[in-house]
């Protein structure tokens, strides 16, 4: 049995709907974690067709977060639905933020000569908000780029000249808030946005503020890196967590629950983490 603790639908940046998700959670027998980005709006269909198929699911969300200027994801599972109106009060907040920085790089692209409509991006998001994987979408519809890496490695990547950083929630605010709420949090993918000692220099601030567990399992992670982050987190007393960042065809390199093909995480990642929810 395993489990994918980490999957985006079309309420953030993925192409499946959470239904879909469910339906193929269930041909592959995966217990499955909805998290989208800075958002709860996709969980009422989540959880109602994971009931009605039978199929083991976790509400969730992850959050855009930072911490000493670096922006980190932080995975928030097990969320009850009597909270889903605060957390989506919180996400709010950041979206608006978002909205004004991605028009800002649209704005920069638009000058450099690579034009997008910004309000036809919108109306094409099923939540009428959109993120980078969006324009990148739109550029290679354009002929602009040759791919959607090729967008995000020229022009669209944090060192890009294009990119315009959005003020997150602070990480340490974050995970007491999840706290606060009973569910449990979880530093995604930490060893793909930070060096190991910068890493090992924040997890210290981060335990003090109640974080629980990080991914040690992720898509970006070959055989080492899974065995360091394995490492780090037995090492700092952090349960271990992981998932595929499932985004359907916005990444088609990834599937559910197997990642690039070499990634199986454990149903005891999700036992462990739902126990410490219930602590």
């Amino acid at each position: 049995m395993y489990c994918d603790l980490h999957t985006h639908s079309i309420f953030s940046d993925g192409s499946f709907t959470p239904a879909q998700l469910i339906a193929q959670a269930k041909a592959l027998k995966l217990t499955i974690a909805l998290t989208d980005h800075n958002t709860v709006s996709g969980l009422p269909e989540f959880m109602a067709e994971a009931e009605k198929q039978g199929v083991t699911a976790v509400p969730g969300i992850e959050y855009s977060t930072q911490c000493h200027g670096k922006e980190l994801h932080l995975v928030g599972l097990f969320l009850a639905p009597e909270h889903y109106a605060r957390l989506e009060q919180v996400a709010v907040e950041f979206r608006q933020l978002k909205a004004r920085s991605n028009q800002e790089m649209i704005a920069r692209l638009a000058e450099a000569g690579y034009p997008l409509d910004y309000e036809a991006l919108r109306a094409k998001s099923p939540t009428g908000n959109i993120n980078r994987a969006h324009m990148a979408g739109a550029m290679l519809e354009k002929g602009y780029v040759r791919s959607v890496q090729d967008a995000f490695e020229r022009f669209l990547g944090e060192d890009r000249p294009f990119y315009v950083r959005t003020r997150h929630l602070e990480t340490v605010d974050a995970i007491r808030l999840l706290k606060e709420i009973g569910a449990v949090s979880v530093l995604a993918h930490p060893l793909k946005d930070l060096t190991e000692p910068d890493l090992r220099q924040i997890l210290p601030e981060l335990m003090d503020a109640g974080l629980d567990a990080m991914e040690t399992h992720h898509s970006s992670y070959d055989d080492e890196t899974i065995a360091l982050a394995t490492k780090i987190a037995v090492e700092f007393g952090l349960l271990p967590g992981g998932g595929s960042d499932f985004h359907g065809l916005a990444k088609p390199d990834i599937q559910l629950g197997t990642g690039k093909g070499n990634l199986r995480i454990p149903i005891s990642f999700y036992e462990n983490l739902r126990t410490k929810c219930k602590e």
